[in-house]
C-alpha cells in the first residue's frame, strides 16, 4: 500500500515530539508537508530541517502544517527538535511503517538494512497527494516545496 499522486493518502496516526500523536485524517482542512530524512542530528537533515524551520511562517501563510519523519527513536526525535529549535512535530517511525506506507525505503549499495531515501510529500486540504519529490537534494528543495504549497493553497 504505497502513495499515489492525486489520490487519498491511507489515513495513519504516528508517535510524535512533544508526547503527541499526528493522525492524518485530524489534519484535513489543512495541507501536509511530510519530508523524510534519513538520520536525526547529521549535517544533510539538519541543514534540511532548518530550512523548513525558517520558512514555517511562509508555510503557515500557505495553510500547510509540516511533518519531519525519520526512523529514529522518540528520545532522538526530541533532542533533534530541541537542538536546532524546529517549530514543527517531527515523527519517531521506528516500526517504518510510514516509510513502508511512502515507499521510501530503499537498498544500500553494502546490502545492509534499507536505508531511507530522502524524499518529500505534499498533501492536499482533502488529503489527496498532491506532489512528491524523491531523492532529494537538500539546497534549494524547501524553497520549491513552498512554491507547491502556496500554489496548491491558491487553487484551494
Amino acid at each position: 500500500m504505497s502513495v499515489e499522486l492525486d489520490k487519498p493518502v491511507s489515513d495513519f496516526t504516528a508517535t510524535a515530539t512533544g508526547n503527541t500523536t499526528v493522525t492524518l485524517s485530524e489534519l484535513q482542512g489543512e495541507q501536509v508537508v511530510i519530508y523524510f530524512y534519513p538520520k536525526a542530528s547529521t549535517p544533510g537533515c539538519t541543514t534540511e530541517g532548518g530550512d523548513f524551520r525558517d520558512r514555517k511562517a511562509a508555510f503557515d501563510d500557505a495553510n500547510t502544517v509540516i511533518l519531519g519523519v525519520s526512523r529514529d527513536g522518540l528520545r532522538a526525535q526530541e533532542n533533534f527538535k530541541e537542538k536546532q529549535d524546529f517549530n514543527f512535530a517531527l515523527i519517531a517511525d521506528t516500526e517504518a511503517a510510514l516509510c513502508e506506507q511512502f515507499d521510501v525505503l530503499k537498498p544500500k549499495a553494502d546490502g545492509e538494512r534499507p536505508g531511507l531515501e530522502r524524499s518529500t510529500f505534499l498533501i492536499d486540504a482533502e488529503g489527496r497527494l498532491a506532489r512528491e519529490w524523491r531523492g532529494v537534494k537538500v539546497p534549494g528543495h524547501v524553497d520549491e516545496v513552498l512554491e507547491a504549497a502556496q500554489a496548491l493553497n491558491a487553487k484551494g
